[in-house]
């Protein structure tokens, strides 16, 4: 099992966010949100050491070789003004923004994930994922992902005019379920919660202490076996929630109402 240690210096915290489908429902609501997003930024900029985007960042990301997504400009001059001031930014490749390719690499000096990785902080075990496709469950979508990740239909796709390929992907991103949030308002029980059933397996073979996830949209944070902790980031499109790790775990919400810091 692979792990990153990240050594936390005093006085600084790590910052988890998740879901933001920047983009959606609609460009002009689309910037209502990116600018909370961008002043949380700001907020946590003066003590973060770490920062992990935990995945659906945007609504649909595709990158051809030449072109990118248009948009998200000021979202993503924040995101490299945090690279540059020396603070660590780990992004997770959600199943919205799951045809990132090295982009945010190579232009901001983020780390890309595609899958779970393992990471030890101020001495606590890390599980940290998006969370799609983890768990029993959800066949339909599982299948729907081996479709959207084969090299066959990425080609196929990239081959599309831009303008043709976007307008498509977004009319088919808006309909998934997960952009409305309507079957994330109500808790399924421990029983049906996928990645709770997931997190609860792994303690069985693994010494974890924070299963971190994003995906789910609502917001939670459960106690386990163990004392180890499931939590779910939550998302900016209801809920604007966010974590922060320094001695423990804490989800908070962003105060919107707050005014502005300057640098």
């Amino acid at each position: 099992m692979l792990k990153t240690t990240i050594n936390l210096e005093p006085g600084k915290k790590v910052y988890f966010a998740s879901d933001q489908h920047f983009g959606a429902p609609d460009p002009k609501e689309s910037k209502i949100r990116e600018e909370h997003f961008i002043r949380w930024m700001d907020e946590i900029k003066h003590d973060a050491q770490v920062l992990f985007l935990m995945g659906d960042l945007f609504d649909f990301w595709h990158e051809w070789k030449h072109v990118i997504p248009k948009g998200y400009v000021r979202v993503l001059g924040k995101i490299a003004e945090l690279k540059d001031r020396g603070i660590h930014i780990y992004f997770f490749v959600g199943n919205h923004d799951l045809w990132m390719k090295d982009y945010l690499e190579e232009e901001i000096g983020c780390t890309v994930f595609y899958t779970k990785q393992y990471f030890e902080m101020g001495g606590k075990q890390f599980l940290l994922a998006h969370g799609d496709g983890l768990g029993p469950g959800d066949k339909g979508y599982k299948r729907m992902k081996k479709v959207f990740t084969n090299p066959i239909a990425q080609w196929f796709f990239r081959w599309l005019h831009p303008d043709i390929a976007m307008k498509i992907a977004l009319y088919m991103s808006q309909k998934n379920k997960m952009i409305s949030g309507d079957e994330d308002k109500e808790f399924l029980g421990e029983d049906k919660e996928f990645l709770i059933i997931y997190s609860k397996e792994k303690l069985k073979t693994q010494k974890i202490d924070y299963f971190i996830y994003g995906h789910r949209h609502l917001p939670m944070v459960m106690e386990l076996q163990g004392k180890a902790k499931y939590v779910n980031l939550g998302d900016w499109i209801s809920y604007f929630t966010y974590g922060i790790f320094e001695h423990d775990f804490q989800l908070k919400t962003f105060e919107m109402n707050k005014k502005r810091i300057t640098p």
